[in-house]
C-alpha cells in the first residue's frame, strides 16, 4: 500500500497572532498597512517578522471581497514605447508591490489620444487612476465612475484631481537657458512639441521669459518623431536669413531629429550648432555627439505618484513640492560660433 503524505497546513492569522503574543485584529492591521496610529512600530515589526518567519501569506481574493477593494490602480500614460514612461510605471509598479497594491497599464494606441476602456466597470475593478497630461483625454473614455485621479505633469488650478505630482519644468528650462546664455548664445530656436498638453506648455511659457532684450527667439512646432523634428529643422536651417547657433528641444526625440537635419545640412554639432533635449533617454548617449539635456526623473514620478494615490485611498492630505530636475551637460553644446 502506497504512503499518502498528509495534506500541507499554510499557517493562517490566527497562527501568526498565537506565535506573535497579539489579536488576530492586530496581525490583519499590520498585514493590511493600516496599522498606523492603532498599533506600536515594534509591535508591527514584530508581527511582520512572526509571519515571514511562519511563511503565512494572506488570502488577499478573500480580503478584498470582504474590504470592497481591489488593490488595484490603473496607470494612464500616452504609450510604453516611450521609454519615459516605462521607467513612470516601474516605479509607480514598486511602491505598489511595497503595499499589496497592483498596477494595470492602460496605454493609447497612437501615443497621443484615449484607448478602449479595458474594464466593463472601472468602478468595479479600481480602487484609483494615476494619469499623465499627455493622456489626459483618455480619462474621458474610461468613465471613471468617481474614482480616485493623481495627475502626472497636469495644471494643478485646472482640473479636479485628488492630488498631483509634477515635475521642476520650468527649472529645468533655466538651468538649459542659463548653460547656453554662458555659452555666448543668442539667436534661439525653441523646437516645441505639437502635443497639446501642460506639460510642453509650461516650457514654452518659461522659454521667453529667461531671455533678454538682445536675444532672438524662434518657436518651431514638431510632431513627437525624429522624422517629424528632423522636417521641421530642415524647412529653419535651409531657409534664408541668419540662422539659430543655439535649439532647444522639449524632448530627446526632436533633439535627435534636430541633430540629424544639422548633419544633412553639411552643419556640425556643436560647432555651428547647439543643441538641448529633455528628458535624458537612453537615446541621449547613443547619439554622437552625445546630448546635453535635462535629466527627468521618470521612476521618482511614479513612486510619488502611486504614493499620492495611497494617501488619498487612506484619507490623508498630499502635498509635496516639484521634483527637481537636474542639466546633464555632454557634448552636444559649446561655445556659440564666431
Amino acid at each position: 500500500m502506497r504512503h499518502r503524505e498528509p495534506p500541507v497546513t499554510r499557517p493562517t492569522s490566527r497562527d501568526v497572532a498565537a506565535a506573535a503574543g497579539v489579536s488576530q485584529a492586530t496581525v490583519s492591521l499590520v498585514l493590511g498597512d493600516k496599522w498606523r496610529g492603532r498599533v506600536s512600530p515594534r509591535t508591527a515589526d514584530l508581527v511582520r517578522e512572526t509571519a515571514g518567519a511562519l511563511g503565512y501569506r494572506p488570502n488577499l481574493a478573500a480580503r478584498n471581497l470582504r474590504l470592497g477593494s481591489t488593490r488595484t490602480a490603473l496607470l494612464v500614460v500616452p504609450a510604453l514605447t516611450n521609454e519615459f514612461f516605462a521607467r513612470v510605471y516601474t516605479g509607480a509598479a514598486r511602491v505598489a508591490a511595497e503595499h499589496g497594491f497592483g498596477v494595470v497599464l492602460y496605454p493609447s494606441p497612437d501615443g497621443t489620444g484615449p484607448a478602449r476602456d479595458p474594464f466593463p466597470s472601472a468602478r468595479a475593478a479600481l480602487d484609483g487612476v494615476i494619469a499623465s497630461s499627455m493622456a489626459a483625454d483618455a480619462l474621458d473614455d474610461l468613465g471613471r465612475e468617481g474614482l480616485p485621479l493623481v495627475m502626472l505633469d497636469s495644471d494643478p488650478a485646472s482640473d479636479t484631481a485628488a492630488a498631483h505630482v509634477n515635475l521642476a519644468m520650468a527649472d529645468g528650462m533655466r538651468q538649459a537657458v542659463t548653460h547656453l546664455l554662458d555659452h555666448g548664445h543668442r539667436r534661439f530656436l525653441h523646437l516645441a512639441s505639437a502635443v497639446d498638453s501642460w506639460t510642453f506648455h509650461i516650457r514654452a511659457t518659461a522659454l521667453p521669459a529667461l531671455l533678454g532684450p538682445s536675444t532672438a527667439l524662434r518657436t518651431v512646432r514638431s510632431p513627437l518623431t525624429v522624422d517629424g523634428a528632423r522636417a521641421a529643422m530642415e524647412a529653419v536651417l535651409g531657409a534664408p536669413g541668419p540662422l539659430p547657433t543655439a535649439v532647444i528641444c522639449d524632448d530627446d526625440i526632436l533633439a535627435a531629429g534636430a541633430c540629424k537635419a544639422a548633419r544633412r545640412l553639411g552643419l556640425r554639432v556643436p560647432d555651428d550648432l547647439s543643441v538641448t533635449g529633455f528628458d535624458d533617454l537612453a537615446l541621449a548617449t547613443a547619439l554622437d555627439p552625445e546630448l546635453t539635456t535635462v535629466r527627468l526623473p521618470a521612476e521618482r514620478v511614479g513612486e510619488q505618484g502611486m504614493s499620492a494615490l495611497l494617501a488619498v485611498l487612506d484619507g490623508t492630505p498630499w502635498s509635496a513640492p516639484d521634483i527637481p530636475v537636474e542639466l546633464v551637460v555632454r557634448d552636444s553644446t559649446g561655445p556659440a560660433p564666431a
